[in-house]
Order: C-alpha cells, then sequence, then structure tokens
C-alpha cells in the first residue's frame, strides 16, 4: 500500500528520518513463504497482511509474527494491502481517541483518500452519525453518497459547516495540519475532540521547501490549556506507526484488527482501492498521491507489468514549491493519470 506518509518520508519531513538507502513502505499483502522456529498460528502458503517498519515495498519482506494477520477468504491481495493503515487509523481514532457515539457529528478532510472513506465507512456502523467533507470538487461525484455533507476543500468550510450545524461538530479529524488546526479547534462543540494524524500540508513541491515547511508550523494554532479547559475541549493526536513500533501496543492493535475484520465479514466495511501500478510505476503512484488525485488506496503489485502510459499522460514531478499546496483539484493531469485495473 501507498500512504500519504511515504511521500513525507521522501521529502525528510518526519523526526528522524532514516538514513538511505531504505525501501519505504508500511503495509503489504501476500503469501507466507517461510516463518521463525517460534510462530505459532501460521503456515507456509497462508494468505496474510501486515504492517512493517520500512521495507513494504519489496518482493519479499519479513515482520514479526505479532504485526501479522490472516486475510478473509472473499478479499483480495489488493483490498487487504489496502486495508490495515487506513482502517486501523479510522478506528482507533473514532472509537478510541474520540468515543464516537450515535447522534454524534464528525469532520474529517481529504474525504476522498483511504482513511477519510474508512473513517466515512465506520461512521455509518453507527445510527444517525453526521459526517461532513472536505475533497476536491472533481471527487465528489465519486463520493458525494458515502458523506452526508460534503465541501470543496479550497471553500470556507468553517461557515459551511456552521450554517447546517451551529454548534459545531464532536469530532475534527484533521491530516492537513496548518492553519486547519485552529480552524477546527472553533469548530468543536464542548466536550469535542479535535484529532491531529497526520500534516499533508508540509509536503508541497516534489522537492522539500524549508519555508513552505515553517510557513504551515507557523500557521498551526498556538494552544492554550487555559483555553481548552474554559471551553471543555480535547485535542489529540494519533500516530499508528509510533504505536507500534516504538510503543509497542501491537496487541492493542490485535483487537481492533479483529474487530474490522468481523466487520467486513458481516459487509458493513469494504477497502477502496483507487488503482494498481508496477513496481517500477512508483514515481507515477506517488506523483498521483502528492496531487491529491486518488480516491482510497493506491497499490503496488509486484506480479504487475508497467502500464504504458499516454503521450498526454503527467509523469513529470513537480518542481514547484509553497506555492502549490492550495492547488488540489485545479491540475487536470490529475484526472489523465490512469487508472490501471
Amino acid at each position: 500500500g501507498l500512504n500519504f506518509i511515504d511521500l513525507m518520508v521522501r521529502q525528510g519531513n518526519i523526526d528522524n528520518p532514516p538514513k538511505t538507502p531504505l525501501v519505504p513502505g508500511f503495509e503489504c499483502s501476500g503469501i507466507v513463504e517461510a516463518l521463525g522456529d517460534s510462530v505459532k498460528g501460521f503456515e507456509i502458503g497462508d494468505r496474510v497482511m501486515a504492517f512493517v517498519n520500512y521495507n513494504a515495498w519489496a518482493e519479499v519482506v519479513c515482520t514479526p509474527v505479532e504485526f501479522v494477520y490472516k486475510i478473509p477468504d472473499d478479499m483480495n491481495f489488493s483490498e487487504a494491502a489496502a486495508f490495515p493503515m487506513n482502517f486501523v487509523t479510522a478506528y482507533m481514532m473514532l472509537f478510541e481517541v474520540a468515543n464516537l457515539r450515535e447522534g454524534m457529528s464528525v469532520l474529517v478532510h481529504s474525504a476522498g483518500g483511504g482513511v477519510g472513506q474508512a473513517v466515512a465507512q465506520l461512521c455509518s456502523t453507527i445510527p444517525n452519525v453526521t459526517v461532513f467533507g472536505t475533497a476536491s470538487s472533481f471527487k465528489h461525484e465519486a463520493i458525494k453518497n458515502s458523506v452526508t455533507h460534503l465541501f470543496d476543500r479550497n471553500a470556507d468550510y468553517v461557515q459551511e459547516v456552521k450554517r447546517i450545524s451551529a454548534d459545531g461538530v464532536d469530532i475534527v479529524l484533521d491530516c492537513l495540519c496548518g492553519e486547519n488546526t485552529g480552524k477546527g479547534l472553533s469548530l468543536l462543540k464542548p466536550l469535542g475532540t479535535y484529532i491531529l494524524y497526520g500534516s499533508s500540508n508540509m509536503v508541497t513541491g516534489e522537492t522539500k521547501s524549508f519555508f513552505s515547511f515553517a510557513k504551515s508550523w507557523w500557521q498551526v494554532e498556538k494552544v492554550n490549556p487555559i483555553k481548552l479547559y474554559e471551553e471543555n475541549k480535547v485535542i489529540a493526536g494519533f500516530s499508528l506507526l509510533n504505536l507500534l513500533f516504538k510503543q509497542n501496543r501491537g496487541g492493542l492493535i490485535k483487537g481492533v484488527m479483529d474487530k474490522l475484520l468481523s466487520l467486513y465479514n458481516s459487509k458493513k466495511i469494504k477497502p477502496v482501492v483507487d488503482s494498481l501500478w508496477a513496481l517500477e510505476e512508483v514515481k507515477e503512484a506517488m506523483q498521483r498521491i502528492h496531487d491529491r488525485g486518488n480516491i482510497g488506496k493506491l497499490i503496488l503489485d509486484v506480479e504487475k507489468a508497467p502500464t504504458p502510459l499516454m503521450a498526454n499522460d503527467s509523469t513529470e514531478t513537480s518542481e514547484a514549491g509553497e506555492e502549490e499546496e492550495d492547488h488540489e483539484g485545479d491540475n487536470e493531469n490529475k484526472e489523465r493519470m490512469p487508472f490501471i485495473q
């Protein structure tokens, strides 16, 4: 699976980025080829999906057994590679951090992305949950049925939300950071929860721009603890990778995966796969994520042969800097990127 965090790793926009050379990627699916001496519960030939602390974009990967899960019979390998990161992140934020319950309201950014679509599906499993979503206008037709109210990401969504719900929302899920932090906090109802789980506004041009990085951090709302106390608001952060690989909560994640697979087997949730790409096409696939052109998850398929691109397809990487961060949905090249099945 390809995730926005992979772009941040490539640009060095994370704490303690690993030294090169490295193989990126944090989730995969495949067939067990070998087992450690003490491994129980799995056999060679089992269909599995797994979290990996880097190195997922390879033909063969190795990871501790606590990060490996069997794939349901009805799930194909592409769906399995699209499942762990998105759905565990969405589930943990909604139910473990924010305590989503009947009748609540949720605002999620990048509603057309993998996590956004997982959030929308999980919200639909709870009665009377209202989902507000922001996304590029060209995605609206495809995702309009997955959220209750959908806004263009460049519109004044704060006023749009308040027009519909004067009191605001119960939960804000923010993967953007920057100026959206203050906007999200302003929309919270009393006892509402704001969760930061990414900072995609830090990724702008193809090359790392210190100016754009500093600008995004400067826009982050300075949180006053006394104000949180007076307004009865909760601010939280969530990083699945840190929870797994730095804080040793693999057992907790396994319990969440069991619940998610039960929901999948009940046909209440289903991963959304945007497109499949050969390993040789990773540059183009990452550009599609960079341009926010995907609806759901992009997948690297090690058995897929590269697909020839048409002459007018956009394969050039962007060299733009900080001016590029608000262009989502404006570049027609995104629509010309091939959907590879």
